[in-house]
C-alpha cells in the first residue's frame, strides 16, 4: 500500500473514531451550555450502554434487528439513568460551589466503575461483544484501494442520523427552545416560565442516550466491553469539546472529528505510544492561541 492509499486509509479509519468521540462530547458540552456542570460521569454511562446492548445481542443473537433494537434500549435506560443522577447527585449541589458538583460527578464514575466490577452479570472481567455473522457482512467498500468496512459504515450512519435527530430537537422543538433559552440565562427563563428542572433533566437523557449509542459503536469498532472502558473515551470526548468549544453543540462536533483523526493519524504514522501525547498536545496548542476552543466565545464574567 503506497503513502497516498495508506493515509485515506488512516483517514477513514479517523473519522470513524472521530464521530464517536462527537457523540460523547455533544453529551458533555450540552450538559454544561445548560447546567454549568462538567459530567465526568460521562463515559462510565457509555460503559453502561455498551453494556445494554451487549446483554440485548447476546440473549437474542445478533441480527439487523437485534443490533437496532440493542441501541433503543441501551439508549432508554441510559437516559433514565442520566435523568437519576442527575436528580439525586446534582440537583441539590447547582447552588453550591462549583467544585463541589465536580467533585461528586468524579465521585459518581467512580461508583458506577466499581458497581459494575461487583455486580454478578457484568463482573471485572473483559467480555467479547457480539458482532455480526458473516452473512450479515453485507457493508463493504472498497475505493481507490482504501477499505471501508461495515462497522465504520454503521459508525458514519448512526452517528449523522444522531447528529441531525439532535439538531433538529434543539433548532426546531418547544423543548430545544426551552433549552437555548436556558442556556443563554436561565434565571430569565425562569421567570418566562420555563420549567427549569425539566429543561436540565430533559439534557441529561438526551447527553446520556447519545453516550449510550456510542458505547455501542465503540464497543463494536473494539469489540470487548469491561467496567473500565469508558474511562479513556471519556476523557478524550471532553478534550473534544473542550478543543471545539465547550457548550458549542457544532464544536463538539467538529471537536471529535479533529481528535479522531490525529489520534489515528499519530498511530499510523509516528508512533502509537505518543498518539495520546500529541493528542493532548494539539488540545494545548489550541487553548493557548483560542482559549475558548474553535467555536467557543470569550465571555466576561462580573466580579
Amino acid at each position: 500500500m503506497g503513502f497516498v492509499q495508506e493515509f485515506l486509509q488512516q483517514l477513514v479509519n479517523g473519522f470513524s473514531l472521530g464521530f464517536i468521540y462527537a457523540l460523547i462530547a455533544l453529551g458533555y458540552t450540552m450538559v454544561y451550555g445548560i447546567a454549568k456542570l462538567i459530567n465526568f460521569a460521562h463515559g462510565d454511562i457509555l460503559m453502561v450502554g455498551a453494556y445494554g446492548g451487549f446483554f440485548v445481542l447476546i440473549a437474542l443473537l445478533v441480527t439487523p434487528g437485534s443490533f437496532i433494537l440493542s441501541f433503543v434500549i441501551a439508549m432508554l435506560i441510559c437516559a433514565l439513568l442520566g435523568m437519576f443522577i442527575e436528580r439525586t447527585c446534582y440537583k441539590p449541589l447547582r447552588s453550591a460551589p462549583r467544585i463541589n458538583a465536580l467533585i461528586t460527578a468524579i465521585g459518581v464514575s467512580f461508583f458506577l466503575e466499581n458497581v459494575a466490577r461487583v455486580i454478578k452479570p457484568i463482573g471485572p472481567n473483559p467480555k467479547e461483544f457480539p458482532v455480526f455473522p458473516q452473512k450479515f457482512n453485507l457493508l463493504e467498500l472498497d475505493f481507490l484501494g482504501v477499505h471501508i468496512n461495515q462497522t465504520q459504515i454503521i459508525i458514519f450512519l448512526v452517528s449523522v442520523f444522531l447528529m441531525f435527530t439532535l439538531n433538529y430537537i434543539v433548532n426546531n422543538t418547544k423543548m430545544g427552545k426551552a433549552m437555548r433559552a436556558v442556556s443563554f440565562d436561565r434565571g430569565a427563563a425562569y421567570l418566562m416560565g420555563i420549567n427549569v428542572n425539566r429543561v436540565i433533566s430533559f439534557t441529561f437523557a438526551i447527553g446520556s442516550a447519545l453516550a449510550a449509542a456510542a458505547g455501542i459503536l465503540f464497543a463494536s469498532a473494539y469489540p470487548q466491553v469491561e467496567p473500565l472502558m469508558g474511562f479513556m473515551p471519556g476523557i478524550k470526548a471532553f478534550v473534544a469539546a473542550v478543543l471545539g468549544g465547550i457548550g458549542s453543540i457544532p464544536g463538539a462536533m467538529v471537536g471529535g472529528l479533529i481528535l479522531g483523526i490525529a489520534e489515528t493519524l499519530s498511530k499510523g504514522f509516528i508512533s502509537s505510544k505518543l498518539a495520546d501525547a500529541i493528542v493532548f498536545g494539539i488540545l494545548i496548542i489550541i487553548l493557548v492561541v483560542k482559549p475558548s476552543g474553535i467555536f467557543g466565545q470569550n465571555v466576561s464574567e462580573k466580579v
